[in-house]
């Protein structure tokens, strides 16, 4: 017997499930992205978001812990020491525009498929993740002795991307 994708049983079809897997790990590479902050802040920022990316496999949220599953099954999971590789956009504005339609769409899809909590897990996941990223490494100090956790663009990378997800 052939078992069906996890996606199926929440009515989404291949496409939909592609577009709510990737969105996760695109929230963290955009919130990297929106500060230059070197390449050990970078790494320490996509440890910290891939952490967020697994805690969401333990989610009360069916869907959550769905996406996050196959999420960590497709990038790697940080239990088992894996890392992701840094993704470093040739263009952070453009991609984080990138990211913020695609959770928009992300938001009308759940709208119209899954009840409000289902969809606010996935807001709140999705800003978790931010979150987690922007506030994992300093950034603007030297060697590493002041600066402020969250500069000014990654603030507004995750207070843009809340807003998109909560509108």
């Amino acid at each position: 017997m052939i078992e069906e994708p996890a996606y199926t049983g929440f009515g989404f079809t291949d496409e939909e499930w592609g577009l709510l897997v990737g969105l996760p790990q695109s929230v963290l590479t955009a919130a990297s992205a929106a500060e230059s902050d070197g390449t050990k802040a970078t790494m320490a920022e996509s440890a910290a978001g891939l952490e967020s990316i697994s805690a969401g496999r333990e989610s009360a949220s069916p869907l959550v812990a769905a996406v996050a599953g196959e999420l960590v099954t497709r990038v790697g999971d940080p239990e088992a020491g894996e890392e992701l590789p840094a993704i470093a956009p040739a263009d952070p504005r453009a991609y984080a525009e990138d990211v913020l339609a695609r959770a928009k769409e992300a938001m009308a899809l759940l709208a119209a498929k899954v009840d409000e909590g289902e969809a606010g897990a996935y807001r709140h996941w999705l800003v978790e993740i931010a979150e987690q990223v922007v506030g994992a490494a300093s950034s603007g100090g030297v060697l590493g002795l002041g600066g402020s956790v969250v500069s000014a663009s990654e603030r507004r990378f995750r207070d843009r991307l809340a807003q998109v997800l909560n509108d």
